[in-house]
């Protein structure tokens, strides 16, 4: 192992050949190549739906200097889908969460998180509060 002798290369530059190189032209663009080489009309606006505002707080009243989000302001959906969202909020977060009283707890300071997470839900999200 002590005796290890450099192998000698030459000072010019070796040329590269990809074996890949014929290939290029074979293979037929993939679907999602050809549309991102279509031209973007930026002038229609993209399909939204707005569901309404919700207001998202940082909380840490009666709970023992725990810091929770608490998100309400939910006017026409169902318990059910608060529960489905509150599920998406806590995968999201990594943290634990509830839904009581028509509002839905995420344990933590997870704002940016759940803001990001409702409006792609439809709603317009608003930090409320401190």
């Amino acid at each position: 192992m002590k005796n290890k002798k450099p192998i000698p290369t030459p000072d010019e530059p070796f040329p590269w050949k990809s074996p890949f190189a014929a290939l290029k032209d074979a293979i037929p663009p993939s679907p999602t190549e050809s549309a991102a080489r279509k031209p973007v009309d930026r002038l229609a606006p993209a399909p939204t739906r707005n569901r309404g505002r919700v207001d998202i707080l940082r909380s840490t009243a009666h709970r023992g200097s725990k810091t929770v989000t608490v998100i309400t302001g939910f006017v026409g959906i169902s318990q059910s889908e608060k529960e489905r969202l509150a599920k998406a909020m806590q995968k999201a977060c990594g943290a634990g969460g509830t839904v009581k009283e028509g509002r839905i707890e995420i344990q933590g300071d997870h704002r940016d998180a759940v803001a990001h997470i409702l409006s792609d839900a439809g709603f317009r999200p608003v930090f409320a509060g401190g």
